[in-house]
């Protein structure tokens, strides 16, 4: 994927964080990235990483000193019809029950929204506790949806989290590129 202009959002799935850093530096080398964070992300200091610290992080990954976190500037996005594709990595099953619903009180759904009225695909990361209870109802009614698409998961720790699961960062890339295309990467669930 080269010359694309995308938005990367970031929402609470804190254990990830650290892992998508390199993902977004990778895609940033030849595409433009425009960073959209959550409440949560922008405002909760975790174990895993401090609200402030995370922000410098993602500025320096991402190569631009704007990142979006409100509604207000989320919403900009859809007159100006700037963005490509979307990407949402983390999803946590809270952004993917929302979205399946039209909800829009973060940034992150706001900017979802804004791109998908563009005719625009929307790529979910799915990383969750609940991708195989709760939150799996909503990520298949997302995927029979107008340009949403998903990057292939797989569970996490199927013995001690037996409904977690978490998507391969290694194939969002490659899934970014089908999405663009109009397709899915398959298959969907790895082993």
């Amino acid at each position: 994927m080269k010359n694309k202009t995308i938005g990367f959002c970031i929402t609470g799935s804190f254990c990830t964080l650290s892992s998508i850093l390199p993902v977004i530096e990778k895609l940033s080398a030849d595409n433009k990235i425009v960073p959209i964070i959550s409440y949560s992300v922008a405002s909760f200091d975790t174990r895993f990483y401090k609200a402030h610290d995370f922000r410098c992080d993602l500025i320096q990954a991402s190569k631009n000193n704007k990142i979006i976190d409100t509604i207000i500037e989320a919403e900009k996005l859809g007159p100006c019809n700037n963005l490509d594709i979307i990407i949402i990595a983390p999803a946590t099953g809270n952004t993917l029950a929302k979205l399946t619903y039209g909800i829009t009180d973060t940034p992150v759904l706001m900017a979802t929204k804004a791109t998908l009225r563009n005719n625009k695909p929307v790529l979910i990361s799915p990383t969750t506790n609940d991708a195989l209870s709760c939150a799996a109802k909503n990520l298949g009614l997302l995927l029979n949806a107008k340009n949403i698409y998903t990057v292939p998961l797989s569970q996490d720790n199927p013995t001690g989290k037996p409904f977690s699961a978490v998507a391969n960062l290694k194939l969002l890339i490659k899934a970014a590129n089908f999405a663009i295309k109009g397709k899915q990467l398959q298959p969907i669930y790895e082993k």
